[in-house]
């Protein structure tokens, strides 16, 4: 018989935290169930056939999704639509908006004012003011390094911080991501910036729509420009990619076909995390946010070890619910499942963005990888829950490439 995990909070409390679970907050007893109901479910939800294996018992972290990138399929998941701070994993958000309008070739001059306002303690590439960027340097400087100054820089070549959070909202409003309030364009913790699991692999997936876009998140290595020397001439200096599951770190080995795409971490959001990896044809997206466990490398070896399943489990589960496309294909899916708890237009729900007590960072060092770009084709015809059926369009993206970035 096909075994069925649902329920609150206590339905997954085989977990082996101890009494470390009891401690955290619950998820609202009300989400939104864009994408179908059991998605709105608090606790686990995930929908086994014969043979299928079971979840991985380590997995502690707050909220969490495995998605099919391709089809849009959710193979299982605990809390998707629990608002949570995103930290850096909104950059994907800040990239969807911003990163379409300017040609990589094109140079900006960054001025004083540019850099005024990014928030204490944020993670920086190492850009100057009065020096030239290309757009190709800034992306990187965001995607590598997730470099606050060089988001701050693009938000200024876009009309500015204002201008860029208004565009951020109205996008994510676009991709049916109801989950999410955008305040600052770098994920820095600010009152009532929150996202969600659910809308951050949405944020992904419309994001690997774009080759520039995988390019950058699958980037290990590269060069980024420095001061002048004496002569006149402009230095360089390495940078590597703090996505662990990408480079791999001590303790930690790069997982076998990752693509990217974006790592975060603040006080408020714990670790964040949304990975793309291929094996053979098969094509998996994982979000996991704010583990509870203390240990170094948490959110990395979760989502490794939520790739080992949902990779495992290829065709032995029913989907418990999908990544809805954006309303320019299937309209407003917010009004169909949203139930009180979303976005900009919420009414009620937590909208604080304080999430307790958060473990430590796990995106400063890391050994050099391997480069990959990741990438999905094909059609599909998906119904899930409460959600009519009607065909729906995969992600159109290339397969994936291995190839390794040379310094």
């Amino acid at each position: 018989m096909p075994s069925v995990v649902g329920g609150g909070q206590s339905a997954y409390a085989a977990d082996g935290d101890g009494g470390k679970r009891a401690k955290e907050p619950a998820p609202p007893a009300v989400m939104s169930r864009v994408g179908g109901e059991r998605l709105g479910t608090p606790g686990v939800q995930v929908q086994l056939k014969d043979g299928a294996p079971a979840l991985p018992k380590e997995i502690s972290a707050r909220s969490w999704i495995v998605s099919d990138a391709e089809s849009g399929e959710v193979l299982a998941a605990k809390n998707p639509h629990w608002r949570l701070p995103p930290a850096s994993t909104l950059k994907m958000l800040f990239a969807d908006t911003v990163l379409p309008k300017f040609p990589k070739s094109e140079k900006y001059k960054v001025k004083p004012a540019d850099l005024a306002d990014m928030g204490a303690g944020s993670s920086l590439v190492g850009i100057k003011e009065n020096l030239t960027y290309t757009v190709h340097d800034l992306w990187l400087g965001v995607f590598l390094r997730s470099g606050n100054d060089a988001v701050h820089t693009l938000a200024a070549m876009n009309g500015g911080t204002e201008a860029t959070v208004a565009e951020m909202r109205q996008r994510a409003k676009d991709l049916n991501a109801v989950d999410t309030h955008v305040v600052t364009p770098d994920g820095y913790d600010a009152p009532g910036q929150v996202s969600s699991a659910y809308d951050l692999s949405l944020f992904a997936r419309a994001g690997l729509q774009n080759a520039d876009f995988r390019e950058y998140c699958a980037t290990a290595t590269a060069q980024f420009p420095g001061d002048t020397d004496k002569n006149g001439k402009r230095m360089t200096f390495g940078i590597q990619n703090t996505n662990r599951l990408l480079t791999g770190a001590p303790g930690l080995k790069p997982y076998p076909g990752i693509a990217g795409v974006k790592n975060g971490y603040t006080t408020h959001a714990g670790n964040t995390l949304t990975v793309v990896a291929q094996h053979g044809k098969r094509k998996l997206l994982v979000t996991v946010m704010n583990p509870a466990k203390n240990e170094a490398n948490e959110s990395y070896k979760e989502s490794a070890a939520l790739f080992d399943w949902g990779f495992a489990a290829a065709g032995k589960v029913e989907p418990v619910g999908r990544l809805v496309g954006p309303r320019s294909e299937e309209g407003d899916a917010a009004a169909a499942g949203h139930h009180g708890a979303g976005g900009d237009d919420a009414k009620s729900g937590d909208r604080s963005g304080r999430s307790g007590d958060a473990a430590a960072p796990e995106a400063d060092d890391a050994s050099s990888g391997v480069w990959t770009a990741v990438g999905v084709a094909g059609g599909a015809l998906v119904a899930v829950g409460a959600v009519a059926l009607v065909v729906r369009r995969r992600r159109p993206l290339p397969e994936a490439v291995r190839r390794r970035r040379k310094k």
